[in-house]
C-alpha cells in the first residue's frame, strides 16, 4: 500500500504529442467542442458565456459549449433552485440541453464537470475518462479525499488528464508572490467565507477557495494542522516542512471577502481580492488546448487532504493531527474500490 500511495501523491502530468492532441480534439478550423455537466453554479453560465463569446480574445478563443446535462442534488435546496434558471441562461447562449452523460459526450471533445455537489463527482466523471475527453472537475473535487484519489487515479489509470482549482488560484497577485514577489515565502495566511454544506466536509464546500490561496502561495509540503472553530469562525493552523506556518480564516459572517498575507523574505506583501472567473477559464482554455493540467494533482490531492485533517482536528478537540495518516486512510480506502 505505501508505493501505491506514493504513486497516487506523484501522479504524473500526461500530455500527448500535437499529433494525437489534434486528432483527438478537432482540426485548426473547427473549434474545440465543450460539454458541461452540471447546471447548479454559477460557474456554467459565466463559463459559458466566456467561451461562446463570438468576439472572445485569444486565450480563451477557439471553443464552443455545445451540450450540457444539468442535474442538480435534490438534498441541496440551492443545487434544486439554480438548475431551471441556469439552464435558461445556458440555452440562451446557444447550448443544447441533453438528458444523459452518454449523450453529451457523443457531441463534445472536452468536459467541464461544474456540479456543485462533490459527492457525485465520482460517478460523473468515470465515463468521461473511459471515453478518453479531457475534464476540468469543478470544485469540491469530491466529496470525500477518498473519492478525491479514486478520480486522479482513474485519470492515471485511463490516461487522461484531469484539471482542478479554484478560480482564486489565479488571482494575479498570488500567482505574482508564488513566482518571488515578497522573495522566499516564510508563511502566509489566507481568508475567505466559509458556508458549511452538511453533506460535505466543513471547508470543501466553500473554504476551499481561502485554502487554495493558502496552497498557491506556500506550495505542498504540510505536515500537521490543527483547527479552531466557532459558529461564525474557523482558524485553521497548517505547519509545513522547515517550520513555516501557513494559516487559513474561514468567516461566516454575511459580506466576508478573500485576501491575506503574504510573510517573505524580502517583504510582507497582501495578496488581492478575487480576480473573477476569467484568468481560471483561460487557464481550462489553455489546458483543453495542451492537455497539460496547469495544477500538479500532487498539490491539489494535498489541499483536500489538509481539508480533511482539519475536520478531523475539530473532532480530536482541535489538537494537531498528521497530514500523512489522513491521506493513508483516504488512500487505503480508494485502492479497495477503484473507479473502472
Amino acid at each position: 500500500m505505501k508505493n501505491k500511495t506514493m504513486h497516487v501523491l506523484s501522479l504524473c502530468v500526461l500530455s500527448l504529442c500535437p499529433l494525437c492532441l489534434c486528432g483527438s480534439l478537432s482540426s485548426a478550423a473547427e473549434p474545440i467542442r465543450v460539454g458541461v455537466i452540471g447546471l447548479d453554479t454559477s460557474h456554467a453560465p459565466a463559463f459559458v458565456k466566456i467561451l461562446n463569446d463570438p468576439k472572445a480574445e485569444p486565450d480563451v478563443a477557439g471553443f464552443r459549449v455545445v451540450a450540457a446535462y444539468p442535474p442538480g442534488s435534490p438534498d441541496i435546496q440551492s443545487s434544486v433552485r439554480r438548475v431551471p434558471e441556469y439552464a435558461k441562461q445556458v440555452k440562451a447562449l446557444g447550448v443544447e440541453i441533453v438528458d444523459s452523460i452518454d449523450e453529451l459526450l457523443k457531441r463534445v471533445d472536452v468536459v467541464l464537470l461544474e456540479s456543485n455537489d462533490g459527492r457525485p463527482h465520482a460517478e460523473q466523471v468515470l465515463p468521461v475518462l473511459r471515453a478518453g475527453k479531457p475534464v476540468f472537475v469543478d470544485k469540491p473535487v469530491a466529496g470525500t479525499l477518498t473519492d478525491a484519489i479514486r478520480i486522479y487515479e482513474a485519470g492515471d489509470h485511463f490516461k487522461v488528464p484531469i484539471f482542478s482549482s479554484s478560480a482564486l488560484r489565479f488571482n494575479p497577485s498570488a500567482q505574482a508572490l508564488r513566482a518571488g514577489k515578497a522573495g522566499k515565502v516564510l508563511g502566509a495566511e489566507a481568508y475567505s467565507p466559509c458556508e458549511l454544506e452538511r453533506h460535505h466536509p466543513d471547508l470543501y464546500w466553500y473554504g476551499v477557495h481561502g485554502v487554495e490561496t493558502l496552497y498557491t502561495i506556500m506550495g505542498t509540503g504540510c505536515q500537521t494542522v490543527e483547527r479552531t472553530h466557532t459558529p461564525t469562525t474557523d482558524v485553521v493552523i497548517g505547519t509545513w516542512e522547515g517550520g513555516r506556518i501557513g494559516t487559513f480564516r474561514g468567516m461566516r459572517q454575511k459580506g466576508m471577502g478573500y485576501g491575506g498575507t503574504v510573510f517573505g523574505e524580502k517583504a510582507i506583501e497582501p495578496i488581492g481580492p478575487s480576480p473573477g472567473y476569467r484568468p481560471l477559464v483561460a487557464q481550462i482554455a489553455e489546458f483543453f488546448r495542451t492537455r497539460k493540467p496547469p495544477v500538479d494533482a500532487k498539490e491539489t490531492l494535498e489541499i483536500y487532504t489538509f481539508m480533511e485533517a482539519a475536520d478531523e482536528s475539530k473532532h480530536r478537540g482541535g489538537i494537531p493531527v498528521p497530514m500523512r495518516e489522513v491521506y493513508d486512510k483516504a488512500a487505503a480506502e480508494a485502492y479497495k474500490n477503484p473507479l473502472r
